[in-house]
C-alpha cells in the first residue's frame, strides 16, 4: 500500500512538473512574440516638419525655370507631407504661389528615409519684379492646410542663387520627381 501511495505521489509530482514547465514555456514563447509584435506594431504618423526631414533644393535642367524641392524623413516615425510647401525668397513679404492644379490623390506619407518632391517655378516671360534670390525658407503646412507647422528648413540654393520674379510657384508634395516636375 505504501508503494502503490509513493508512485502516486510521484506521478503527481511528475504531472505537476511538466505542467510547471510547459506554462513556463508557453510564458517564454509568447514573450517574444509579443515583443516582436510590439515592434512590428506601426508607428503613428506624425506630420512632417523641418525638425524631421532634411530639405534640400536643386536645379534640373528640364523643365527650364525650374529647381526640384526634396523632403527626406530622417525621423523615426512616417511623417505626413500635407499639401504644398509655403516658400520664401530671400526677405519676400508672400509666400510663392501654390499651383492649385498640382494636388495628388491623396496625402504624401513619408516612411523613415523616404522622400517628397515639390517643383518650384522660378520665373515666366509674364513675370515682372525680378530679382536674384540668395535664401530659400520653407515651412510645412499643417493637417488643415491653414498655415505651418515646425519652424523654417533653410535648404541651399544653387551657388550664385536663382532669379524669380512674380510668375513663381510651387506644386504641392508628390511621391516622385517626375510627378513634380510635370508642372
Amino acid at each position: 500500500m505504501l508503494t502503490r501511495l509513493r508512485r502516486r505521489s510521484t506521478r503527481a509530482t511528475a504531472a505537476a512538473a511538466a505542467l510547471t514547465a510547459t506554462l513556463a514555456l508557453g510564458a517564454l514563447a509568447s514573450a517574444p512574440a509579443t515583443a516582436t509584435a510590439a515592434a512590428k506594431a506601426p508607428a503613428k504618423p506624425v506630420t512632417c516638419t523641418a525638425a524631421t526631414t532634411k530639405v534640400t533644393v536643386q536645379k534640373v535642367n528640364r523643365p527650364l525655370n525650374h529647381l526640384l524641392l526634396t523632403a527626406t524623413n530622417t525621423g523615426s516615425k512616417p511623417c505626413y507631407a500635407y499639401g504644398a510647401p509655403v516658400l520664401r525668397f530671400d526677405d519676400a513679404q508672400a509666400a510663392t504661389f501654390v499651383l492649385q492644379d498640382s494636388v495628388p490623390q491623396a496625402v504624401v506619407t513619408l516612411e523613415p528615409g523616404q522622400s517628397a518632391y515639390a517643383a518650384i517655378g522660378t520665373e515666366s516671360p509674364e513675370g515682372t519684379h525680378g530679382y536674384q534670390a540668395h535664401r530659400l525658407g520653407v515651412l510645412f503646412s499643417n493637417r488643415a492646410m491653414d498655415g505651418s507647422v515646425g519652424g523654417w528648413a533653410r535648404p541651399k540654393l544653387p551657388k550664385g542663387g536663382v532669379y524669380v520674379d512674380s510668375s513663381a510657384f510651387v506644386t504641392y508634395w508628390q511621391t516622385n520627381p517626375a510627378d513634380a516636375l510635370v508642372w
